[in-house]
């Protein structure tokens, strides 16, 4: 079993910036359920530096596996982090995985590929041969590959947010490495950017697409996570700062209401007076709260 000491360091750091939080404001989760699930705590362990790409891939990918102890197969989390698609890396992610692994998920927390070096779609085929790797090595790791959820915040909210809607379509995205087999069954993100067409041709998304929205709208179009949203769209859990203004809190209640337009069961998570990072560095409630709602749906 694995010492928890970042997780505990973590969590007092989410206590302190909670605190200052709360005489800022609170939180509103609209569509919270009624009643809560029960959440096991168990020890975990974690395989580092696990390559996922294929042979031959255009940049060898690698990232960590957290592993339950527990003997029955495990539900699992595909977690991507954040950084405008083009830096930082999965590390920001551990206090997270370290939280879900706690609780029973195993958690494949990977890296991607970085623009400018590397343009859309190749980060969406980055996660489609992640997901297809759980797959792959669900028996190796007793991993329940009937239950695989998302989890990402920010740039990585908009690739997982990504991969889930277009693999329940048949949007030509999901060639050649996606599809039903690389489903999610529920995903649970925060910053979401989820119409990139709103953001205009700022430097970060002009060089994640390749470039400015007048020439390439069709691009854009089909790097947004809302343009792609039916009725087959898994379940979301979106958190978000209301005084975002890097991902404006209107970009969550839009995809929300895109996805009750098509009865897909939603919850929003309203971070009252955080930005973009604070609603990160504050996010234990959402966080305790995202992984409630992603262990009632693997329990439906």
């Amino acid at each position: 079993m694995i010492q928890n000491r970042s997780r505990l360091a973590r969590r007092m750091l989410t206590g302190l910036l909670g605190s200052v939080a709360l005489l800022a404001g609170c939180s509103t989760h609209t569509n919270a359920p009624g009643t809560e699930v029960a959440l096991d705590e168990t020890g975990y362990t974690v395989e580092r530096d696990l390559r996922f790409s294929p042979d031959g891939w255009p940049q060898a990918l690698y990232a960590d596996l957290y592993l339950p102890e527990q003997s029955t197969p495990r539900p699992v989390v595909l977690m991507v982090h954040g950084g405008g698609w083009e830096r930082r890396s999965r590390e920001d992610m551990d206090w997270i995985a370290e939280e879900l692994a706690g609780h029973g998920f195993a958690v494949l927390n990977i890296d991607y590929r970085f623009a400018p070096d590397f343009t859309f779609p190749a980060q969406l085929h980055d996660l489609q041969v992640a997901r297809t790797w759980l797959n792959q090595a669900a028996d190796r790791y007793r991993l329940d590959t009937s239950k695989v959820s998302g989890f990402g915040f920010s740039s990585g909210a908009h690739l997982v947010a990504l991969l889930a809607v277009v693999a329940s379509t048949d949007s030509a995205l999901n060639q050649p490495y996606g599809g039903p087999d690389t489903a999610l069954e529920a995903v649970a993100v925060g910053g979401l950017p989820s119409d990139l067409m709103a953001f205009g041709s700022g430097r970060l998304i002009r060089q994640f697409l390749g470039g400015r929205a007048q020439d390439i709208p069709e691009t854009y179009r089909k790097a947004s996570p809302i343009a792609h949203i039916s009725r087959h769209a898994p379940p979301f859990f979106l958190f978000h700062g209301t005084m975002d203004s890097l991902v404006p809190i209107r970009q969550a209640e839009s995809f929300r209401d895109t996805l009750a337009e098509h009865s897909v069961d939603t919850e929003l998570f309203r971070m009252h007076l955080r930005g973009h990072i604070t609603s990160f560095l504050t996010a234990g409630d959402a966080v305790d709260a995202a992984i409630r709602f992603l262990a009632r749906k693997g329990d439906n």
